[in-house]
């Protein structure tokens, strides 16, 4: 009988999973407990980034709330934070921090999970994509992300936010106003604006996977295995925060409005984008892009670089 030839490694990269080999924020996390540990890390960058970020998107989401004519309250970012700091505190900046903190490590989860998931479908065998694959990717992870975790996060985030602009708030902390949410407009009441935030997350991880990889790629060079200064990284991530707050700062208007309050007064998301238009101007889909500028900015910057480096932590004290 003839000895059995030994089993031979899969030629297939979908596979081999060759981006294993990789180092690097972007990379996802695969093959053992890997995925785990990105989890991890990522719920604990998306605690560090939401406590330090957080005011700024406080004040974008109050200036994209505030309407022209008797109801308008602020008159730019300075006024924002002056009103809310006499009003209700300098934590009254923090108000819908929690919710953020609650939706943190799934939202990791689903975004980095989805990108491993999709991107293990179109790898090339040194662990590359193709542009195409790179903005289909981030895309795929940012629906993915939409659905399962930013929605309601948000939804429930905006309407903390917006409950404190009335006269009297109805919310007293985040379960007791998920529950009066929940109990007057039923489950769906959080995940109002669902087709807006699926297309400003999709565009949003599209654009910043397509960015980050594409500057990492050119910094590697042929050298896929060359590590990238941390340093780097955080510059990388604000260059491609950036480019997502210019390409998608109309969707995340849109996306603000069908979440709020006021929601019931928008047929759907088409309607919203029309009655902005028509009683607003172009001018309004921009409201809140410097506040969010600043905020994405230093938020993917932060994310990619403490992501990255809990990364290599784990690789050394957890085999």
């Amino acid at each position: 009988m003839s000895p059995q030839n030994p089993p031979r490694a899969p030629s297939s990269p979908f596979l081999r999973r060759p981006w294993l080999l990789q180092n690097g924020a972007a990379a996802p996390a695969g093959g053992g407990n890997k995925g785990v540990k990105g989890i991890i890390a990522g719920g604990i960058t998306g605690g560090i980034e939401i406590c330090i970020t957080f005011p700024t998107e406080y004040v974008k989401t109050q200036l994209q709330l505030d309407e022209k004519g008797a109801a308008k309250q602020y008159e730019g970012i300075g006024d924002c934070v002056k009103k809310t700091v006499k009003n209700h505190g300098f934590f009254g900046l923090y108000r819908g921090l929690s919710v953020l903190l609650y939706g943190s490590i799934p939202k990791s989860a689903v975004r980095f999970g989805s990108f491993e998931t999709f991107k293990g479908m179109v790898v090339q065998p040194d662990g590359s994509l193709s542009p195409g694959n790179r903005l289909l990717c981030g895309l795929g992870a940012g629906v993915c992300e939409a659905i399962f975790a930013v929605t309601p996060m948000e939804t429930v985030k905006v309407k903390f936010i917006n409950d404190q602009r009335s006269a009297n708030p109805r919310y007293k902390g985040f379960f007791h106003g998920v529950g009066i949410i929940i109990r007057e407009q039923g489950f769906g009441g959080v995940y109002k604006g669902l087709t807006a935030t699926m297309m400003k997350q999709g565009s949003n991880q599209a654009i910043r996977f397509f960015v980050m990889e594409s500057l990492k790629d050119a910094y590697k060079g042929e050298d896929k295995s060359k590590p990238v200064p941390k340093w780097l990284v955080g510059l990388f991530g604000a260059t491609a925060g950036a480019a997502s707050v210019f390409g998608n700062t109309p969707l995340d208007v849109v996306k603000t409005r069908m979440q709020g309050l006021e929601a019931s007064k928008y047929k759907n998301t088409l309607d919203c984008a029309i009655q902005i238009w028509k009683n607003e101007g172009a001018l309004a889909f921009y409201k809140g892009t410097v506040p969010r500028l600043g905020r994405v900015c230093l938020d993917v910057a932060i994310t990619f670089m403490i992501y990255d480096s809990f990364m290599d932590l784990f690789s050394k004290v957890w085999p």
